[in-house]
């Protein structure tokens, strides 16, 4: 029973971390004049422009519908621009415009700062085990949901 109860003890702290950063990053990104699902369009983009709408919310795991909203404001707002893609008239391909770029930039400048002013304080061992029990508790979370799905087949 005490395993049980630390172990869900740790579950509430990962929650709450995890809302903590969510904040942290918020404020951080809103300062820039965006939303987070706003940065996390415009830094994917710097990894792969050109890239359809379809594959862009393949890649953020989100709907086709968020991604058409996220690009039409940030369209609007003059930092993405779509382009035709030849021989298919119903998708575009997305592109950073300069001050797209620029402010993506600034958001992947302040996502590094943020964790190096966190992970990156902690000693060279303690990250490695920390990375250690981070893709752990991943792998237990996808035989989990491996054995969820199968189980509802």
């Amino acid at each position: 029973m005490a395993h049980e109860a630390d172990a869900v003890r740790v579950w509430f702290r990962l929650l709450r971390l995890q809302t903590r950063i969510n904040l942290a990053i918020t404020q951080r990104v809103r300062e820039l004049g965006l939303s987070v699902p706003q940065c996390d369009v415009l830094t994917t983009l710097t990894e792969r422009e050109g890239i359809s709408q379809q594959d862009l919310a393949a890649r953020l795991y989100v709907t086709k519908g968020n991604i058409s909203g996220l690009v039409d404001r940030l369209e609007a707002a003059q930092l993405v621009e779509r382009r035709s893609i030849e021989g298919d008239r119903r998708s575009h391909a997305i592109y950073l415009t300069a001050q797209g770029r620029t402010l993506a930039e600034k958001g992947i400048e302040v996502q590094r700062s943020f964790v190096l002013d966190t992970l990156g304080r902690m000693s060279a061992d303690d990250l490695a085990k920390f990375e250690n029990l981070l893709v752990m508790t991943r792998d237990h979370v996808r035989e989990g949901a491996q054995t969820n799905f199968s189980a509802a087949r």
